[in-house]
């Protein structure tokens, strides 16, 4: 039997799948696997099911891997990952955040240095009124993103806190959130934390007939396809997605999840596109 590596995605029955992210991650490790002669099977496990420990049990004692790839926010769950590692199993966690970096090796960016990055762009063209739309609190890799947003911030002199709603990652919840920026304040750039809700976000501007980007900027994060098929093309954080599994088997492979936990950060990219311009006059102080 060959070795065989398992990525589990983390799957809501009650949420759209964020199926370029999702597709991402699986061709990477596909590719990993091929390069190296493995085996990849994948797996879904719902992160909210009070069961999840005993199905993952229930996988691994079945199938038996010998390595495990971990996606977001399982890659965030300590207690799924120390089960897993008590059977036995290497693990690998992707965009981890710093608590689970504790105990398992993970592969991802940096996050905060990115956050840091988009709000750079938006300051630096003139914004002073932005929103940020956050994923949810168990997804620490976005938690992280908005505090290097919110210390760009700082560092330019602005001490308000950013205008903020929460989604979880998916397109609805983007308008939703975009709806409710736009409702309470006027703000002249909304940043997103995955472009599924940037989506989201502009659908809700052009719904108010603003314009992107004259009146409001919008900035995205991971670069997926999406992010040059909507109108106007987004601005967005290239987050090597394919490249992080592809690593992560690797590691697997060399057994370096054996060692101590370590974070290994491969680069990211400020991707510039049309959906950000400085504010309009009548909206700046």
């Amino acid at each position: 039997m060959g070795t065989q590596i398992m990525l589990i995605h983390a799957h809501s029955p009650n949420l759209q799948p964020n199926s370029y992210y999702n597709a991402g991650l699986e061709l990477g490790a596909l590719r990993g696997c091929s390069s190296l002669g493995f085996d990849l099977v994948t797996r879904a496990v719902d992160p909210d099911d009070a069961n999840r420990l005993r199905l993952l049990a229930s996988i691994l004692d079945r199938e038996r891997p010998t390595g495990l790839i971990l996606s977001p926010p399982l890659s965030d769950d300590v207690e799924f990952i120390e089960a897993a590692q008590r059977a036995g199993v290497q693990v690998v966690a992707v965009s981890a955040g710093e608590r689970a970096r504790d105990v398992v090796t993970a592969v991802g960016i940096d996050e905060r240095a990115a956050g840091h990055a988009i709000a750079q762009h938006l300051v630096s063209l003139g914004h002073r009124r932005v929103g940020f739309v956050n994923g949810p609190a168990e997804h620490r890799a976005a938690a992280l993103r908005y505090d290097g947003f919110r210390e760009a911030l700082r560092e330019s002199g602005i001490e308000d806190e950013p205008w903020t709603s929460i989604g979880d990652f998916t397109f609805r919840s983007g308008v939703e959130a975009g709806e409710q920026l736009l409702g309470d304040r006027k703000v002249t750039a909304i940043a997103c934390a995955n472009d599924d809700m940037a989506a989201g976000v502009m659908l809700a501007v052009h719904r108010a007939h603003l314009d992107i980007p004259s009146v409001i900027s919008v900035t995205g994060f991971d670069d997926t396809p999406m992010s040059e098929i909507v109108w106007p093309p987004l601005t967005t954080i290239r987050q090597p997605i394919k490249e992080l599994t592809e690593r992560a088997v690797h590691l697997l492979a060399e057994s370096q999840s054996n060692g101590a936990p370590h974070y290994d950060a491969l680069p990211f990219e400020l991707i510039v596109r049309q959906s950000t311009s400085p504010p309009p006059e009548f909206l700046t102080p």
